[in-house]
């Protein structure tokens, strides 16, 4: 997949340039980079055309199979007091973690757009609460608003523009480097909206210019 970012106090400088982040910023391009059209068609063909409209699942669930291969915490606890650490709930938890970096892939409701900046940086900053993991910088994945539209994502969710918006004024509170990954759409296909037994569900939708080099 190809991608875009917007560097939060220095993010992108750090990930670059300090050794103890080197090697994590590295796997972490490798996970998004690895991601072709091909597998997204794959993926969302053979699991989830029939149970949703968007490629959210679908994007989770290999990047999820990326980063276990590369040996990244999947679903962090950020606290290791039981009382914060409820199974049934990623409210406390982080999709992925390793090191010196936490990472929150957020397609969810733009309501909760300030809630998963804020989760890296619970997870990088001393608290009261007994903490399970000691990261130094976030990285939130998100969807562009070009892939919200070709991906058939929901109308109401947090997208890449929206979450650069929340970084002035929530500058106090995002007190660690944080990089706000957005996700492009896919060149060769889009997910058209179509409804079955009275449901929104998708339908891929190759680009003429694929068809043409197939």
């Amino acid at each position: 997949m190809q991608y875009k970012y917007f560097s939060h106090r220095n993010a992108i400088t750090i990930l670059e340039n300090e050794i103890e982040f080197l090697e994590s910023w590295q796997e972490i391009r490798h996970a998004l980079t690895k991601i072709t059209d091909e597998m997204l068609i794959n993926t969302y063909q053979t699991h989830y055309q029939t149970k949703n409209k968007s490629l959210s699942t679908t994007i989770n669930k290999l990047l999820k199979e990326e980063f276990k291969e590369l040996n990244w915490a999947v679903e962090s606890p950020i606290f290791q007091d039981p009382y914060y650490d409820d199974k049934k709930s990623d409210y406390w938890r982080l999709d992925f973690a390793k090191k010196t970096i936490s990472i929150e892939v957020a397609f969810n409701h733009g309501s909760a757009t300030a809630w998963n900046l804020l989760k890296p940086v619970l997870a990088s900053e001393l608290n009261h609460v007994r903490k399970a993991i000691q990261t130094k910088l976030g990285i939130i994945i998100v969807a562009t608003q070009n892939m919200k539209s070709a991906g058939n994502f929901d109308g109401a969710i947090g997208y890449y523009e929206k979450y650069i918006d929340h970084l002035k004024p929530l500058m106090n509170q995002l007190s660690v480097p944080l990089l706000i990954i957005g996700l492009e759409a896919p060149e060769s296909f889009h997910i058209k909206k179509t409804t079955k037994d009275h449901r929104f569900k998708g339908e891929i939708m190759l680009s003429n210019k694929f068809h043409k080099e197939h």
